[in-house]
């Protein structure tokens, strides 16, 4: 009889085992999430609201959400194992494939294009790229997307800041403190990302100066895109293709249901900070930006010329042949007859 109990036990366990979602051990995946309280990252809020993930995996894995407000603790999340995947901007997730040496993280499927754009006080005296000397200005971040595409465009345009000898004052300032102050009249101009450009037009007396997509081809650039750990990516890619299934979904009920979908968002939003975005805020906001599975990757090898021109990664060019891995994203669009993502050589600047 014990030796039919331990057969049985081990013929169990082995089953367990070969389980999509299950380790070697027979034990139930739990994946680790992140994401931001954001309009830039629907999918994951949304996603986390209505519980689709977990619905997705059913008995197969649980999903553990973790709110993050910036994209270099998400990056360190991700590399102490504490994060297996991730809705991040373009620039943190260049900067921790590069400090990985290529190792640690992939780029897995794009969430959002748009919505970025250079605010100025409409009493600030800036009405033409003339207007800048001795101007106050501010990103969310030293290094980080808005503050490389601030600065890129204001070397572009000729000018040079004061920590090198220039005339532009431009200081690394968390999106509240730049509404506070734009209402202040102590800081003329930033170039942020929503909700925070609505909100420094609409409470803040600004308007738009540079929206960024006028910047780009077809105007379209990855704002956000979902990144893995690599280490998870070999060891759950069933796990990670239902994420990007259920990923695709979102952004399509999101594109086909703007107004269910903005109540939705709000509602979780609102959850997980504590405040709501004011309904006029959300309704200026929301159609700048373009939920797509895109990650728009011509956009990403140019946001890191950029950041390597700048001197914010290092001597050495960075290598980002392999900062993307589609295949399980363009083998879902093929089952559903879509057309699949091809991803470019990266530009001489960054090879």
């Amino acid at each position: 009889m014990n030796l039919k109990l331990l057969l049985i036990a081990v013929l169990v366990s082995g089953i367990a085992g070969a389980v999509p979602g299950y380790g070697a051990e027979g034990k139930k995946v739990t994946i680790t999430a992140g994401h931001f309280p954001n309009v830039t990252h629907a999918q994951g809020v949304i996603g986390q609201a209505r519980g689709d993930f977990e619905k997705a995996y059913g008995d197969d894995a649980d999903v553990d959400w973790k709110i993050f407000t910036a994209g270099p603790t998400a990056v360190e999340a991700l590399f102490a194992g504490e994060l297996d995947i991730a809705y991040i901007g373009p620039n943190p997730a260049i900067n921790g494939y590069v400090k990985s040496y290529g190792e640690a993280l992939r780029v897995v499927s794009g969430a959002a294009s748009g919505g970025a754009a250079f605010v100025v006080r409409k009493d600030s005296g800036i009405k033409t790229d003339k207007d800048l000397d001795g101007k106050k200005l501010a990103t969310p971040a030293i290094g980080g997307t808005q503050d490389v595409a601030l600065r890129t465009w204001l070397a572009e345009k000729g000018y040079k800041l004061k920590e090198k000898g220039g005339t532009v004052d431009l200081a690394p300032l968390a999106n509240p403190d730049q509404l506070t102050l734009f209402i202040k009249k102590d800081l003329d101009g930033a170039w942020t990302v929503e909700p925070w450009v609505s909100r420094l037009i609409v409470e803040g007396g600004g308007e738009i100066f540079v929206d960024e997509k006028d910047l780009w081809p077809d105007g379209e650039y990855v704002t956000t895109h979902i990144m893995v750990s690599t280490k998870f990516l070999k060891k759950h890619p069933d796990l990670v293709k239902t994420w990007l299934e259920t990923n695709l979904d979102i952004t399509n009920w999101i594109n086909e249901n703007p107004e269910e979908a903005k109540k939705v968002l709000n509602e979780e939003i609102k959850r997980e900070t504590g405040k709501a975005l004011p309904d006029d805020i959300l309704n200026t906001g929301f159609p700048r930006i373009e939920f797509t599975y895109d990650p728009v990757t011509s956009s990403l090898y140019e946001v890191a010329a950029d950041a390597y021109d700048l001197g914010f990664l290092g001597r050495k060019k960075p290598d980002l042949a392999d900062i993307y891995d589609l295949t399980i994203l363009n083998g879902i669009l093929k089952e559903r007859g879509l057309q699949e993502i091809t991803v470019g050589s990266p530009k001489t600047a960054v090879n």
